[in-house]
């Protein structure tokens, strides 16, 4: 009998072990219901079943807006999942309806112990700003904007080295020698955007006229394409569209009175090929594909980086990066390659394009 009380024992124990290890095979992580919005799952548990799972990282990406609005935060969505696949980590994609959401979005991530915490925008700023300092020890990583924090990797780009393209491009293609700029408000920030743009136009056409019309709101294409429609009326052949979602204001406008446009942050040319020729491009897939890689690799660190034309961070369709659109004869393959010798330039240090924030 005590035998067979032993082999009873073990055979409890050993019953105990395996529904203990089968308890285990979640992905580590719980549902993210504390997160204002909820969150979708982005490459979660990227190569489980290698038998490391518990060491998995795990990254959360908190948006100020909903995924598909803007392609800005699309991109980011895109390369954070193309990261948690080659680097094998968890991540998750926590969508707030608006800006105000941010914070209590970042708090559930912190809550949920993500090991590394990505948000965007200026409008995430202040809300960033605070739960980092409340969770020193908590990394974080902001893009397209700065938080002075010793626990933040601030992310920004050199738009104004794209814009100079971009102003060089109106430059050469204008026939009325006159262009303009929808742009969303006037702050510093988009001050890189106008200035990168007149230092490039006056670069190759310093007779040209440049016209710059604020709307005062980043999600208004009613007032866009109003001001888009007041500079066609004073002789503008070439107005870039610098205002978020206000840009389908700007692209209507350039449809119903024919003159050219160009998009801002993706390819937006596909919309409608005849009419925007060209788009400024910020590869927020990159600097977040980047950001994960560093930190999955151990590479990471806090303090601002940058991202310009030499790190592909940004770029001008045609000229930097291919584009499933014809190109326009309004543009033409010979600006494109005068254009493509300017990126050489500033790429080399030949040419210097002014920063406007610069101290």
């Amino acid at each position: 009998m005590k035998r067979w009380s032993v082999m009873a024992t073990v055979l409890v124990l050993v019953a105990a072990l395996i529904a203990g290890c089968g308890a285990n095979n979640g992905n580590g992580g719980n549902s993210g219901n504390g997160a204002a919005n909820g969150g979708t799952d982005a490459g979660t548990n990227a190569g489980a079943g290698n038998g490391a799972a518990e060491e998995q990282k795990r990254i959360a990406l908190v948006t100020p807006e909903k995924i598909g609005v803007n392609p800005f935060f699309t991109q980011m969505e895109e390369g954070l999942n193309k990261a948690a696949v080659e680097f094998n980590f968890e991540a998750k994609v926590i969508e707030s309806a608006d800006p105000s959401q941010v914070e209590q979005n970042l708090r559930a991530a912190v809550a949920e112990d993500y090991d590394l915490i990505i948000t965007a925008a200026f409008s995430a700023v202040d809300a960033l700003a605070k739960v980092a300092a409340e969770n020193p020890d908590q990394p974080f990583a902001i893009v397209d904007s700065f938080v002075d924090a010793p626990n933040v990797r601030s992310i920004e780009f050199r738009e104004h080295e794209a814009a100079y393209l971009l102003g060089a491009a109106a430059g050469l293609a204008t026939k009325t020698n006159t262009v303009g700029a929808i742009v969303a408000m006037d702050v510093p920030l988009l001050g890189k955007y106008t200035s990168g743009f007149g230092q490039g136009l006056a670069s190759v056409n310093p007779n040209a006229k440049f016209l710059v019309n604020y709307v005062g709101s980043f999600t208004d294409p009613a007032k866009a394409k109003e001001l888009a429609l007041l500079q066609s009326s004073q002789g503008a052949d070439f107005i870039a569209g610098m205002s978020a979602v206000g840009d389908s204001g700007v692209f209507e406008a350039a449809k119903e009175k024919g003159f050219y446009t160009s998009g801002q942050d993706t390819d937006r040319t596909g919309e409608d090929p005849e009419r925007i020729v060209l788009s400024q491009l910020k590869e927020t897939d990159t600097v977040v594909y980047e950001t994960a890689k560093d930190f999955t690799s151990g590479n990471f660190t806090y303090g601002g980086v940058n991202y310009g034309l030499k790190e592909n961070g940004v770029g001008l369709t045609f000229v930097t990066a291919e584009s499933s659109s014809p190109l326009s004869p309004f543009i033409g393959q010979e600006n494109v390659d005068k254009l493509k010798k300017i990126r050489d330039d500033i790429v080399a240090g030949t040419i210097e394009v002014k920063n406007p924030l610069a101290q």
